[in-house]
């Protein structure tokens, strides 16, 4: 058995918030998004007995898992904390000592915000640092494996967004599409102000609707215009199909190709060049995020009574844009608010809501 050290390390990982690009990845479309200022934190230490441990007091509950005998069974779908470890035991890491250790974290749960993943990108993180031979693997290979753990391991639906906006952190603009291509930048940007409607989510409903409704649609375009792409094609070129789809699918075709484009606008507004102290224009950032959000609400369907009112509140309070964050049906709205971010919480919680002012964070990290 090898040897192991009894001193605890700190991993820690942001959550998430999309800026543009919500229902466009799994159409092949890329994604901007942000890690945010509320993190999950895992302290853990190597100790002689076998196995991993952790208590986790803020929803009250504890994980101990024994290790005797490979691959660990998942005695319940979506075990993230197992399939972390067969994942990293498939990649040549080896425990022969157990783990211990405590999860603490402020992001909201269940509210589209990327707790699961940041949980997951965390835990791997500490399992890393505390196998028999400890490797320090970048952030983008932890996105990657957090990917492979969380959507491959149990044949999920979904995309890499999650994964490395929250390991990755700061910014990131994202492609899937025909392979993937990932970029990080740091834009000057101020405040948000995160508003959690406390609806639950409705993300299979609405992923049935907008997902596999947009998919059909496509299909069906392509076999009247094999030219048509969502890629390349112009928002202009949709009228050439309205006679062929219901009114809803129309809508929700020219919304898709609109807030394909909105995306290109805003990738132009944040990326300023590395280095330079170029300011970038907070009004048409704000604009675009409000004019994204009325494509989720009039085309996807995706936002809710309450979150459209916390939204135009925080509108009224002097935020210069908002959107949904997530799959939608329920969970968390933001608005940026560069300045006065308090006087736009207030007018969030007047709605109902639960604000929380935040800035763009540093990805996963570790700390002794």
């Amino acid at each position: 058995m090898s040897s192991f050290t009894p001193s605890p390390i700190t991993a820690s990982t942001p959550g998430r918030i999309c800026l543009f690009g919500e229902h466009q990845d799994y159409l092949g479309l890329p994604v901007i998004a942000a890690a945010i200022s509320r993190r999950i934190q895992v302290r853990a230490q190597r100790v002689s007995s076998r196995g991993f441990r952790l208590n986790l007091p803020d929803i009250k509950k504890a994980v101990n898992i024994p290790f005797d005998g490979l691959p660990l069974p998942y005695p319940d779908i979506r075990d993230y904390f197992r399939s972390a470890v067969n994942v990293l035991l498939r990649e040549g890491f080896l425990f022969s000592a157990g783990i211990e250790g405590e999860v603490h974290g402020n992001i909201p749960i269940n509210s589209g915000t990327s707790s699961s993943s940041a949980l997951l990108v965390t835990w791997l993180n500490v399992l890393t640092q505390l196998a028999d031979e400890p490797r320090q693997l970048a952030q983008e290979q932890l996105a990657e494996l957090a990917y492979v753990a969380e959507v491959l391991e149990f044949g999920e639906p979904g995309g890499m967004m999650d994964h490395y906006s929250t390991a990755v952190g700061d910014v990131i603009y994202l492609e899937s599409t025909p392979t993937i291509s990932l970029r990080k930048f740091h834009p000057k940007l101020g405040t948000f102000v995160l508003g959690d409607s406390q609806e639950p989510k409705d993300t299979i409903g609405i992923l049935k609707r907008v997902k596999f409704g947009m998919l059909d649609i496509i299909s069906r375009l392509n076999a009247v215009n094999s030219t048509f792409s969502l890629h390349y094609s112009p928002l202009t070129e949709a009228t050439e199909f309205k006679d062929i789809l219901s009114k809803d699918e129309y809508i929700l075709l020219k919304g898709n190709l609109a807030n394909r484009d909105i995306l290109r606008d805003a990738l132009a507004v944040l990326d300023t060049p590395s280095g330079t102290t170029d300011e970038i224009d907070h009004f048409r950032f704000g604009k675009l995020l409000t004019e994204h959000q009325n494509n989720l609400r009039d085309a996807q369907r995706i936002s809710t009574p309450k979150i459209n009112r916390m939204i135009d509140a925080a509108l009224t309070a002097g935020a210069l844009g908002g959107k949904i964050n997530g799959s939608g049906g329920g969970g968390c709205m933001f608005a940026y608010a560069p300045e006065n971010p308090e006087l736009v919480a207030e007018a969030i919680e007047r709605e109902g809501g639960k604000a929380y002012v935040i800035t763009v964070d540093r990805g996963t990290m570790i700390s002794p």
